[in-house]
């Protein structure tokens, strides 16, 4: 018994040296959280000491809860470095500022905190501007705002019918379980809300989103529509950088589909005018012999109008003298179409001063509106497509 006693004391003293010198490792305390879950399963087998062993076994947890949680703390804060969140507010704003669309985008999807700075309006008004503002009009906003409409209203009936298929799953499933699998479903599609800017932009970008605009010699460059602007719907072709533009149809003629239409031959509709309404011309009186202009025409009254350039010629009472012309206080104005040899029906044209409605016939077509052209980059512009060689 005495020999017994003895190296049951040398033993414990020897385990608890080696004990001392060396720390339980990290698993020991997952061990031990183990060894609580065992025995607490083990009271369904054993149920008349339930109560000392879940209050025993209740304290145990929650020791090793805060001691690891303290021990997560001190590992954050010993570890922590500085990230981008932690610059001066004026300092990320400048970083953003120079990211690329695309860079904004993967940003936005790195935090809560940057996805908020990188969807704002401000920074995505700039992009918008850059590349779409010279052919995104008050025509094509319009567009934007009841395609929002739209798909608000098809949301708001999916909702329905997901709160429809909740309430039906609950029945059969635990409620947490169904709500649960819906909103990480949700979470998944981290998307900018439909009414932002970053939201239009991308729509235009991914050539989903057809907007109204207007194409420079139409059907790629048709001899019967050479220095002429049409409406058409256009959407963006991101691979090729160019466009693909519908436009109405006329009169018993379908709908003709352009592909390839390059930037160049874009722009934004001058005139918040639809391409079947009469413009009323407000220059009228103002027009002199050498004005650029752009008038409205059609080949009967079942097409829309399209807008052809020309220029304010002089009377044939006229010699072109500019010390003596009188042109300007004629009532009747001199239109011509240089891009059309001479002595073709298409190369002039006359319309009343005072009284100017839509003038013309079935077989010379119908004139419209006139808008002077003011600056030179729209002068230039139906300059360089000009046709290189004269038309019949």
């Amino acid at each position: 018994m005495l020999f017994l006693l003895i190296t049951c004391f040398t033993f414990i003293t020897f385990l608890y040296k080696s004990l001392s010198l060396k720390p339980l490792p990290l698993w020991s305390s997952e061990v031990r959280l183990l060894s609580i879950w065992f025995w607490k399963d083990f009271l369904i087998l054993n149920p008349f000491k339930k109560g000392f062993l879940e209050a025993f076994i209740s304290s145990k947890m929650l020791a090793l809860r805060r001691k690891s949680f303290s021990s997560r703390v001190e590992n954050v804060e010993a570890n922590s470095e500085m990230s981008l969140l932690d610059l001066p507010e004026l300092a990320l704003e400048c970083i953003l500022e120079r990211l690329p669309p695309e860079g904004l985008c993967s940003m936005a999807s790195v935090c809560s905190s940057l996805r908020e700075k990188c969807t704002s309006k401000y920074l995505w008004e700039r992009h918008m501007k850059e590349k779409w503002g010279r052919v995104i009009g008050p025509a094509a906003y319009r567009e934007w705002q009841w395609h929002i409409a739209s798909r608000n209203d098809s949301s708001l009936f999916n909702q329905a019918k997901q709160r429809g298929l909740v309430t039906y799953l609950s029945q059969f499933w635990p409620i947490s379980l169904v709500r649960s699998n819906s909103s990480s479903s949700f979470k998944k599609k981290l998307s900018p809300p439909i009414d932002s800017i970053m939201s239009w932009y991308l729509a235009l970008e991914s050539g989903k989103f057809w907007f109204p605009a207007q194409v420079y010699n139409r059907e790629n460059g048709h001899v019967g529509f050479m220095l002429s602007c049409y409406d058409a719907e256009l959407s963006y072709d991101q691979r090729t950088d160019t466009f693909q533009a519908r436009y109405p149809p006329h009169g018993r003629r379908a709908i003709a589909i352009e592909t390839g239409v390059t930037w160049d031959r874009l722009r934004a509709p001058p005139l918040d005018t639809s391409p079947h309404d009469l413009y009323i011309s407000d220059c009228l009186t103002k027009l002199l012999p050498g004005d650029h202009i752009e008038i409205q025409w059609r080949r009967n009254k079942e097409f829309p109008y399209g807008w052809w350039y020309g220029i304010v010629g002089h009377l044939e009472t006229c010699d072109g003298n500019e010390y003596y012309c009188r042109c300007h206080d004629s009532d009747t104005v001199v239109l011509e179409f240089n891009q059309y040899t001479p002595g073709s029906r298409w190369r002039t044209t006359i319309i009343d001063r005072k009284d100017h409605r839509e003038e013309g016939n079935e077989a010379d077509g119908f004139y419209g509106g006139i808008r002077k052209l003011q600056s030179k980059e729209e002068i230039s512009m139906w300059k360089r497509l000009w046709p290189s060689d004269v038309l019949e």
